[in-house]
């Protein structure tokens, strides 16, 4: 990479951290928290509140790439990080699950991603633009490990609220990024033709294999957030307060990434891409049938979560690559731009359906649903032609 392409993908990579690092580190702490304020004894309620970020971000996120073709990358990037932080600050002054609901919603409202990873392309060449997306990547899964370790300590230094207040400045830290360290592209890539888009978007919607693919992050993310709505409070069940909860979420997260190597290493460098890929859409159902059964055991609720996370990670690392490496090349932006909205529909259904069968059927009941989902994708999966192996993912995993 030259100078400058260096420059701008690490500022680039810090600011999609910085906010991806907001999204993930309340989390594990949020369902307890928002149970205690005016309203939260609805479960329902709760979980809508949790995944709702997801729902705009998913609307949004398209149109916001579309905007950013117009005026610029930087002033949609800089408005998305404003609407973040005020979605931050009125979260972090909710009074009732209502006021937290609005400011969930506005922090998904900062639907800047397409932005940043347009943004990206802009400021490299086609030569380097893999190695600067692949830093962006890594960059958003050390957040996710960060955030989910870290998240019970901060709730217990600085309270739920404070985790709140110490994103919105994240968000400010990441306007100063922008402005300070990435520089201004010569011309921002808006010059597609309407009728060329729609051509791309139509061949992204009729190839069977990334449909596939969007089903799979849509299933991931809905799973996941029926896992951090129940967790939190078989945790509580154990006798753990929620300050406490850091002693199990570190060693997941530590043991999940141990496991999660080797993994990686197979499937790339040892041409098992499919068996892998196949193996850990299996692994996450074992893992919420484990969750499910775990009862008041707290190692077998531990090997559950390992088991999960470990799934997690691989597949959160791997379908990125594949949708990069199966999508056409003159439509890769359009294949990304719909992978990242369905992404986003996943939490906000995923949430809101765990949160009514927690209420009305209890924690057994949202396991079963998200079995289901798995289920049905491991099916879609099963027959799945992958594109040949390569390296990429295994450095990744090593360095």
């Amino acid at each position: 990479m030259l100078p400058a392409e260096r420059r701008a993908t690490a500022g680039l990579a810090l600011v999609y951290g910085l906010r991806m690092l907001g999204l993930f580190v309340v989390l594990p702490v949020f369902a307890v928290y928002v149970s205690t304020l005016p309203g939260g004894q609805s479960k329902t309620m709760v979980g809508v509140a949790l995944g709702a970020y997801g729902l705009t971000q998913a609307l949004l996120q398209i149109p916001f790439g579309l905007w950013s073709d117009r005026i610029g990358r930087k002033p949609v990037i800089y408005f998305g990080m404003l609407l973040f932080a005020l979605g931050s600050a009125i979260a972090a002054l909710a009074s009732s699950v209502q006021v937290m609901l609005l400011g969930r919603v506005l922090q998904g409202a900062g639907a800047i991603s397409g932005a940043v990873l347009a943004l990206t392309a802009d400021l490299t060449r086609d030569n380097v633009r893999t190695k600067a997306m692949a830093a962006i990547g890594m960059t958003i899964g050390s957040s996710f490990v960060v955030s989910i370790a870290l998240a019970p300590v901060l709730a217990h230094w600085i309270g739920v609220p404070g985790i709140f207040w110490m994103t919105a400045l994240l968000a400010l830290a990441g306007m100063a990024v922008v402005a300070v360290l990435v520089p201004n592209p010569v011309a921002h890539a808006g010059h597609v033709v309407t009728q060329a888009r729609r051509r791309e978007f139509a061949r992204v919607l009729k190839n069977p294999d990334l449909l596939r693919l969007n089903l799979g992050i849509f299933v991931l993310h809905a799973v996941l957030m029926t896992v951090f709505l129940v967790v939190p409070f078989q945790l509580q069940d154990l006798k753990l307060e929620a300050k406490q909860h850091w002693k199990v979420y570190m060693p997941v997260m530590l043991a999940s990434i141990i496991m999660m190597a080797p993994l990686v290493v197979a499937a790339n460098r040892g041409g098992k891409l499919k068996a892998v890929f196949v193996g850990v859409i299996a692994l996450m159902v074992l893992a919420q049938l484990v969750l499910a059964s775990a009862g008041h055991s707290y190692w077998v609720l531990l090997l559950g979560m390992v088991a999960f996370f470990t799934a997690f990670n691989v597949l959160e690392a791997t379908l990125p690559s594949l949708i990069s490496r199966i999508a056409p090349p003159d439509a890769k932006g359009a294949a990304l731009g719909v992978y990242s909205s369905i992404q986003f529909l996943g939490p906000a259904l995923g949430a809101t359906v765990a949160g009514y069968l927690l209420q009305h059927h209890g924690a057994r009941a949202v396991f079963v649903f998200g079995v289901a989902l798995t289920l049905i994708w491991l099916g879609v999966a099963l027959p799945m032609r992958m594109p040949a192996a390569r390296g990429d993912l295994a450095n990744a995993a090593t360095r």
